[in-house]
């Protein structure tokens, strides 16, 4: 009885040693994943600091040799004498006003065509039609501007904007806005193209976050004697509205930073005008087409631009931000 008690209570020490083994392998493992992973998150925080400092080291001459007028100036001089004369007030504006009317444009149209791929377009048609936004994603920003350039801005000057001014040339405010002369390279071309730009991105967002509503609650609604148009607004879109803004509000966030497709039909006019026919310019355009050429403080003023669009960016997304939480609370609620 004892000979045979021995060689179990070894391979039971043996089994025991071999799982404590296991569970150290395990611990280790699981404390590496957790050091890399904070590692990572740690990495993209040092990255951002980074590009801060950077930012604010470049822009300081600016800063001290302007202060708070470089917000209020619109005249942008950087050869005149004695001293050269920066305001950002223009690129500022061109880039708030582009961005605002681009998403005018593609928010209402973006969330018509996720409605119409999600409940009124024929089965058949419906990746076809998806995919065909999808791909108006992966062109490159600077065939849109060629494009803008050389076809949308001469269409528009010449069918679109003349009708305009002539429609709206007795309406006291918008005779102002839509005022002419026609041009080829305007604030309304590049808003335009930012809205075709960001597209994509509120379509694609907009129909998957459709997709994902109950189907029996569209079929409730319907039951009831809703319309299509009933059950939108008061079944879909109050269920996936927090996955809507957080769409619009990254569409927002491209259409503030885009560069090469503004620069090619905005004008690049740092005078700011009532019009949106009038030309015009961003911060990304006004860093893009004069950065190479620039030194001292002309330079570290267009720095001063890029640290105040990364500034823009950031309030827009802790707004985005802000109403989601507050869009999940009332989900809560």
């Amino acid at each position: 009885m004892t000979d045979m008690t021995l060689p179990a209570q070894a391979d039971s020490r043996a089994s025991a040693a071999n799982k404590q083994s296991v569970l150290e392998g395990l611990r280790t493992r699981d404390r590496a994943f957790f050091w890399l992973t904070r590692l990572s998150a740690l990495l993209v925080l040092a990255i951002l600091g980074g590009i801060i400092v950077s930012l604010v080291i470049g822009a300081w001459p600016a800063i001290k040799a302007f202060g708070f007028n470089f917000l209020t100036v619109q005249r942008w001089a950087p050869n005149a004498q004695p001293e050269p004369i920066l305001g950002g007030l223009g690129p500022i504006y061109g880039t708030l006003v582009s961005s605002l009317i681009a998403m005018a444009i593609a928010v209402p149209v973006g969330l018509g065509i996720a409605i119409f791929l999600t409940e009124l377009c024929p089965q058949k048609l419906r990746q076809p039609i998806a995919t065909a936004v999808e791909l108006l994603a992966g062109i490159p920003s600077i065939i849109y501007g060629m494009w803008g350039f050389f076809v949308l801005g001469p269409f528009l000057a010449e069918h679109f904007q003349p009708f305009m001014i002539k429609t709206f040339e007795n309406v006291p405010v918008l005779q102002d806005v839509f005022k002419g002369p026609a041009s080829n390279l305007s604030l309304f071309n590049a808003s335009l193209v930012l809205a075709i730009m960001v597209l994509p991105f509120i379509t694609s967002v907009a129909r998957d976050v459709f997709l994902t509503v109950p189907p029996v609650l569209k079929e409730a609604a319907y039951g009831v004697g809703c319309t299509t148009w009933e059950v939108m607004r008061n079944v879909v879109l109050p269920y996936t509205r927090v996955g809507v803004i957080g769409g619009v509000m990254l569409a927002l966030g491209r259409a503030l930073g885009e560069t090469m497709a503004v620069t090619f039909v905005i004008g690049n006019s740092f005078k700011i005008s009532p019009s949106i026919f009038a030309p015009s310019t961003t911060i990304s355009a006004a860093i893009a087409s004069e950065f190479a050429e620039a030194s001292d403080v002309h330079q570290s003023a267009l720095i001063l631009l890029g640290l105040l669009l990364f500034v823009l960016t950031f309030f827009v997304l802790a707004i985005a931000r802000l109403l989601l939480m507050r869009a999940e609370r009332r989900s809560g609620a």
